[in-house]
């Protein structure tokens, strides 16, 4: 057994991710659960020799030198694979991201229909938000897929690393990876806007450089699509204010409800039959909206999104709710992933069990 035979088991059993550690067997994470795979427990010595026959000279030279790793890995019959080095207790330790192999439809994502009018905006910022592993980056490649069928336009996506290459349909389309093609987020964001570009993807805003670049591509007639780790929508806003000193603030609060088109906030969620269900918060760039950032009014954004549903707007509770009165999620799961669980034990149309 190699590291392409495991990524060959991964695709068969559908597993998202792979986790390889010493002292265990490999573990695969299939719907949402890690499930260990039949075999030997990995010594240190196979994790070693495995890693350092896929990697390059100079992927060698920055493992050895930082001690951690984040690289696209692609396999013949298997695709692309985002793989993580670190070490632990002196060893090295790795975690594996299976790629989409295509772009799949809305419908089958389970994403909500403003999505695709998101991808439409010809300029202003669309943040996608949520924790480690809820899809924002399916979701962002979903969006791009859709710009490229529709619209002539050269769209540059940074990202750290590619993790779904894109064929040219209408639109021209630059993928760059960050320690490949460019160094870092901000830099490539500030170079990017010397490239003619109509659409911007950066795989993730870190820091308040990146922030400010985003914020300004999107100001002078950008579409920039980005992603974000906050636990819901509403919190974005906090999140990219609160990374610049208390002067700069205000500024950003103004760019902020300038830009600003839509927040997706995901999670997935386990379905009672298996498998798992996509759960959406959407916040989208209304007068009153844009009114609340610009007075830094954050607490009333709920309230904005709560009664915001004929501008595609919905709340975590209100979508957990959805899914629940479906029969797509138990009652357990909506309560424990809800805001407010009393709104759910109120409003819960079909009965608990």
């Amino acid at each position: 057994m190699n590291l392409r035979d495991l990524l060959y088991s991964a695709r068969r059993h559908n597993a998202s991710d792979i986790h390889i550690m010493a002292g265990f067997p490999p573990m695969f994470r299939v719907d949402g659960d890690i499930v260990p795979a039949k075999g030997d427990a990995l010594t240190p010595e196979w994790i070693e020799d495995s890693l350092f026959a896929a990697l390059t000279a100079d992927q060698k030279a920055r493992l050895e030198r930082d001690w951690q790793l984040c690289i696209s890995l692609v396999q013949p019959g298997v695709g692309r694979a985002r793989l993580t080095v670190y070490r632990r207790n002196g060893r090295w330790e790795i975690s594996i991201r299976m790629s989409e192999l295509v772009v799949r439809a809305r419908e089958q994502l389970g994403l909500p229909a403003i999505i695709e009018d998101l991808a439409r905006k010809p300029h202003g910022l669309v943040i996608l938000t949520g924790p480690t592993g809820v899809g924002k980056t399916t979701t962002l490649h979903f969006m791009l897929d859709l710009i490229n069928a529709e619209r002539s336009a050269k769209i540059i996506t940074i990202e750290d690393p590619i993790e779904y290459v894109h064929p040219f349909k209408k639109s021209i389309i630059v993928q760059q990876e960050v320690l490949v093609d460019v160094h870092d987020f901000g830099n490539a964001l500030r170079h990017v806007l010397r490239q003619d570009p109509d659409v911007i993807a950066v795989g993730e805003m870190r820091d308040a450089e990146t922030i400010y670049t985003a914020l300004t591509a999107a100001e002078t007639g950008h579409l920039v699509i980005a992603t974000l780790h906050t636990p819901g929508a509403p919190d974005v806003v906090q999140r990219l204010v609160s990374a610049f000193p208390e002067g700069r603030q205000n500024e950003i609060r103004f760019m902020l409800a300038a830009t600003l088109q839509g927040v997706i906030a995901q999670q997935l969620l386990p379905k009672p039959t298996g498998g798992r269900i996509i759960c959406c918060e959407i916040l989208t760039g209304t007068g009153a909206v844009r009114h609340q950032i610009r007075e830094n009014a954050v607490h009333q954004l709920y309230t904005e999104m709560q009664s915001g549903r004929k501008y595609g707007m919905i709340t975590v509770d209100q979508a957990l709710l959805d899914l629940y009165n479906a029969g797509e999620i138990s009652y357990d799961t909506a309560i424990t992933h809800a805001r407010h669980p009393e709104q759910i034990r109120k409003r819960a149309v079909r009965e608990t069990v």
